[in-house]
């Protein structure tokens, strides 16, 4: 019985030490991400291994952008492949004046936002914002991945990959920053991740 208070304070530890280790960075008002994705669609993408995983690099991605979210999986399907996803912002949607008047979540490997009053226009936050299922190439790029923060600008490289297992599960990317809602998502294959001073 007396080692039942150790672990309740070991487990609070560390809550407390993962809490502070991924609180929000505050940031000034203004664009920090002026530029949207640059992306290069490839007519022949190449296939990489993962596990008994296949993907196959469908666009080559490159991009500065702020966290808007983050979520962690450990427990879902795509958790071995994707640890993370991270909701990122650019253009005005990297602004925290206008970021102050929406609602931003995530679950279930979505991201949601909502607003009462419409700070930029609804198309513009849809093209200006989105949820992306991270794959570390490494453990280079895990270890940065980890240190990402609400806030924080992040530049990132590598490519949108299509996923496939034999017995026939797969996980498509979306190739587009216009889409909305299932099938939106960015799956991306991180070659890079740098979180920007």
């Amino acid at each position: 019985m007396r080692l039942l208070p150790v672990v309740a304070v070991l487990l609070i530890g560390a809550g407390a030490l993962h809490h502070w280790r991924h609180r929000d960075v505050i940031q000034s008002p203004g664009v920090l991400a002026p530029d949207a994705p640059q992306q290069v669609n490839l007519d022949d993408g190449a296939t990489l291994r993962r596990d008994d995983i296949s993907l196959t690099t469908r666009a080559h991605i490159e991009l500065t952008a702020r966290v808007l979210s983050r979520e962690d999986y450990a427990w879902d399907a795509e958790a071995v492949l994707s640890p993370t996803d991270l909701a990122l912002g650019w253009g005005r949607m990297s602004d925290s004046a206008v970021l102050a008047g929406i609602d931003i979540s995530q679950s279930g490997r979505f991201y949601y936002w909502r607003t009462k009053a419409w700070p930029i226009p609804r198309r513009e936050i849809e093209q200006s914002s989105a949820n992306m299922h991270i794959i570390p190439a490494d453990a280079g790029v895990r270890g940065a991945l980890k240190r990402v923060r609400k806030g924080q600008l992040v530049h990132i490289e590598g490519f949108l990959v299509d996923a496939r297992r034999a017995g026939g599960w797969h996980w498509n990317t979306s190739l587009t920053r216009g889409d909305t809602g299932a099938g939106a998502c960015e799956l991306v294959y991180v070659e890079s991740l740098e979180i920007v001073d």
